[in-house]
């Protein structure tokens, strides 16, 4: 959501994930599948509904409100997940104003919150929060927070919790920024990007602020980047970003790491694998650019999928609209198509798995969408968790979800509705 706007499932998921979304880059440890819900629902979509939610071949798990997630204060926003390598016990990470809630999906049909890791001391609530995993540690930031930092925090913390709600004490506190918009990981790399940097501390410009967690409870500064031909004050800022080990069909970036920028005005691609030296390959804009958010690159790296926050709302077009990029030539991105769904609503945050992508469209939920074809993405099921909210454009309902479980299981937040645990019918 951009700082200027004021806030009022699975399908049968592909193992093999891009690199930056997976959940600790180690490899497949003693695992205890969680389990099975596939048959037992809190509520089954049937008919177009489940439960108070309309629907369509998405059912309802389990729900936890705002208060029960311990966001006592103001709205739920970012989530993010983990996986404890040890015991296979699946982890929602939930974002609010004031604070990071973990809630243990063990017995998903039931999930437990089980402690809340308060924002830092001298940073103020904010509706902004992000929150990505790298080596079983959680990185965290906020925006418009004061000095905020990134917090690093051990989950593996969690296993030993015996009287829930716990309140944790972050593992340490990164200060070399204040307020952050974003936090991006590469996994395969150890490196962590804060972006949309301000109110101090080294910002970058907005841009890629670039830092060292090979070692996650001593993160060390390593640079910054920023395409000054983009963003909306021409300082390079960066709304969101996604960053890889580049494994596409240009074989000029071939085993490089690239990061893909959503720049406010454009989409910004950079080489950043010398810290010291990083390199802007590209930057394009599209027609009737509103807002450019954020997005995901599918596993062959051809394409890329970003949403425009504003476009719905400044009437620059008729109906949600997705950007498809296609990046086989990072020097020359192209968007190829444009998805334009059934719905009015404004688009938050998307992700894809496989050939499916999942998408948090404010006030019409989750939406599940088709990519097999990657140039005519369909839509093939969702879940409104905003049913009263109406198909109109706007910044409040839907804020993100997590589809990358094994178990199949979705948890999507509701910023004034709490988190939602969802599953595809059929199961994970």
């Amino acid at each position: 959501m951009p700082k200027h706007l004021t806030a009022s499932v699975g399908l049968a998921l592909h193992l093999t994930f891009v690199t930056s979304c997976t959940d600790s880059g180690a490899v497949d440890p003693p695992f205890e599948p969680p389990p099975d819900t596939t048959d037992d629902f809190a509520a089954t979509c049937q008919d177009g509904t489940a439960g108070d939610y309309t629907c369509d071949g998405v059912n309802l798990v389990s729900r936890l409100n705002n208060l029960e997630v311990g966001a006592t204060l103001g709205l739920v926003n970012d989530v993010w997940g983990w996986t404890d390598p040890l015991t296979g016990t699946e982890w929602a990470l939930v974002g609010h104003s004031s604070g990071t809630s973990f809630v243990n999906l063990r017995d998903p049909l039931n999930p437990l919150y089980t402690g809340i890791l308060p924002m830092s001391p001298d940073a103020s609530a904010s509706v902004w929060r992000d929150i990505k995993v790298y080596r079983d540690h959680a990185f965290i930031v906020s925006d418009a927070a004061g000095p905020h930092g990134m917090q690093v925090f051990d989950l593996t913390q969690l296993r030993s919790v015996t009287s829930p709600p716990q309140t944790f004490q972050p593992t340490t506190t990164y200060s070399n920024i204040n307020s952050a918009h974003n936090i991006v990981i590469n996994e395969e790399t150890g490196f962590a990007y804060s972006v949309g940097g301000s109110g101090g501390g080294e910002t970058c410009g907005g841009g890629l602020h670039m830092i060292n967690i090979k070692v996650p409870a001593s993160p060390t500064f390593e640079g910054c980047f920023a395409d000054t031909s983009t963003g909306r004050g021409s300082t390079g800022y960066t709304h969101d970003a996604m960053c890889i080990v580049y494994r596409g069909p240009d074989s000029e970036h071939q085993g490089r790491e690239v990061c893909f920028g959503s720049n406010e005005t454009a989409l910004s691609i950079a080489d950043v694998t010398d810290k010291e030296n990083p390199v802007a390959v590209s930057s394009t804009a599209y027609p009737s650019v509103g807002y450019s958010h954020q997005g995901w690159i599918d596993e062959a790296h051809e394409y890329f999928y970003m949403n425009d926050e504003l476009d719905e709302l400044y009437g620059q077009v008729s109906n949600t609209r997705t950007l498809v990029w296609d990046v086989k030539d990072l020097d020359d991105p192209m968007v190829v198509s444009e998805y334009i769904a059934s719905t009015q609503a404004s688009d938050h945050n998307l992700y894809v798995v496989g050939d499916f992508m999942y998408q948090s469209n404010y006030k019409v939920g989750l939406r599940i969408v088709d990519i097999s074809n990657r140039e005519d993405p369909q839509e093939v099921g969702f879940f409104d968790t905003e049913p009263t909210g109406g198909d109109v454009s706007g910044t409040d309902g839907s804020w993100s979800n997590y589809p990358f479980f094994r178990s199949g299981v979705i948890p999507v937040t509701s910023m004034d509705g709490g988190v939602m645990f969802v599953m595809r019918s059929g199961g994970g």
